[in-house]
């Protein structure tokens, strides 16, 4: 299951897709149009900045704005930012240790078949099939 974190981050993203690219939007905006506490979205913009999704500036005329063209986000990488792996279990996660197991694991395939699925699934999906 997503947590609030992960689709709050999805729909500044798309909110931020459906604004003019070379502004920088406020994020007292953003909060009004998504009905999400602008404290809330503070904590989540800052690690969309920190995963170079997002650039923001502070001050007059200050806000959020994309770094790159909608097309050129996938919903998978949006999500993984701010959830982790998408991994259905630890054996498949970037990184993990081999399993002892592997070998014998009767679930493993049906796992990797399931993960490579939402994997492909979110991947497949870039932020301007969302926009419109």
């Amino acid at each position: 299951m997503f947590s609030t974190k992960g689709r709050y981050a999805l729909r500044v993203m798309i909110d931020l897709a459906g604004q003019d690219p070379d502004a920088y939007i406020p994020l007292k905006d953003i909060a009004e149009r998504q009905d999400i506490s602008k404290k809330y979205l503070e904590i989540i913009v800052k690690e969309l900045v920190h995963g170079g999704l997002v650039t923001g500036v502070s001050g007059k005329g200050g806000g959020y704005k994309l770094t790159r063209k909608p097309n050129e986000y996938s919903v998978g990488e949006i999500i993984e930012l701010l959830e982790g792996s998408l991994s259905p279990v630890a054996c498949l996660a970037d990184g993990a240790p081999e399993c002892p197991r592997e070998s014998v694991c009767k679930t493993l395939p049906m796992w990797t078949e399931f993960y490579l699925l939402e994997r492909d699934f979110f991947y497949g999906k870039k932020l301007s099939d969302i926009v419109g």
